[in-house]
């Protein structure tokens, strides 16, 4: 049993939770507005992709990152605009962009590095490793802690950033006014399809983050369908963190820590098949034991919000 829950599984499990935490603070503030954001697992995707590409063109691992929050903030005003402006049904807008996605970074890989499967280039340079001062001297929490990519450490800091935006300022008293009675919010003056808007993109943003961090901060390299679900398991935390950065910050790291397991398990000799469902079971049966419905409320809004 020591050898199993050791220094490195917690240390991966943070690494691991990042896009999945980033991706379910995006989806968390869709969901603060009344958007039920289906779309995570494809902007991930493009996300992880576009780094990939950024990195090759331009052999700058920051200028990559920034072209990968270009390239899903593309696909995200192209979802608020659909979903907000032409009242489309955004489940419907969220499912077709995952399909979308999967497709185009398949192409895309074949078109632009002319290879099937998977790119990768041992010249490349993924995100730094940032050893924190003092901390990682610290005997156990050092070697959990220190020697992360900047990313994960962003991640955590988004935390309670969004978690103090939302629930102390006077803007995210508005954005969550605009989600509970948009009627009400429009009738004080505030700008609901706006903040609509500017929630979906900053979704993005953080989805962007998300896919960077999985191919240039935990592989350096790209392959086709590389998030494996992650988009709808960051989907599931935001539903069983009730949208709030703390609750959501909670519910990714236990994904994250079934992820970093499933992993360790390949090396006690379990079978390969039974530790690769580990996250996704663990995801099922969370949503059995997921009792609040004011989530399903909020979709069904954004429904009828979109006919």
């Amino acid at each position: 049993m020591d050898q199993l829950f050791d220094v490195s599984l917690f240390a991966s499990t943070l690494r691991m939770v990042t896009p999945i935490l980033l991706a379910a603070l995006g989806g968390a503030l869709c969901s603060r507005v009344g958007l039920f954001n289906v779309g995570l697992e494809g902007l991930i995707l493009i996300g992880a992709f576009s780094a990939i590409v950024g990195n090759h063109l331009t052999g700058n691992v920051w200028l990559a990152v920034l072209f990968a929050i270009v390239c899903v903030s593309v696909f995200s005003a192209l979802m608020a605009y659909m979903s907000i402006h032409l009242k489309a049904n955004i489940i419907v807008v969220g499912i077709s962009l995952n399909f979308l996605a999967a497709g185009l970074t398949t192409f895309s890989l074949r078109a632009i590095f002319n290879v099937k499967g998977a790119f990768y280039d041992k010249d490349m340079v993924g995100l730094p490793k940032w050893d924190i001062p003092l901390l990682k001297d610290i005997p156990w929490l050092g070697d959990v802690v220190s020697g992360h990519s900047p990313l994960v450490y962003l991640s955590i800091v988004l935390v309670f950033v969004l978690q103090y935006y939302l629930f102390k300022s006077v803007s995210g008293f508005r954005l969550l006014a605009a989600g509970e009675n948009p009627t009400a919010a429009r009738s004080l003056g505030i700008k609901v399809t706006r903040i609509q808007y500017g929630a979906i993109l900053m979704c993005g943003v953080l989805c962007a983050l998300a896919g960077a961090q999985l191919s240039l901060g935990q592989v350096t390299m790209f392959t086709e369908g590389m998030t494996a679900g992650r988009g709808f398991i960051a989907l599931v935390a935001t539903m069983l963190g009730q949208s709030s950065p703390l609750g959501v910050l909670g519910s990714s790291m236990l994904f994250g820590l079934m992820d970093a397991l499933s992993t360790r398990l390949q090396g006690f000799a379990v079978p390969v098949h039974f530790t690769m469902m580990l996250p996704y079971l663990v995801t099922i049966v969370a949503m059995f034991f997921f009792k609040d419905k004011s989530y399903m409320q909020e979709a069904r809004k954004a429904n009828e919000s979109s006919r």
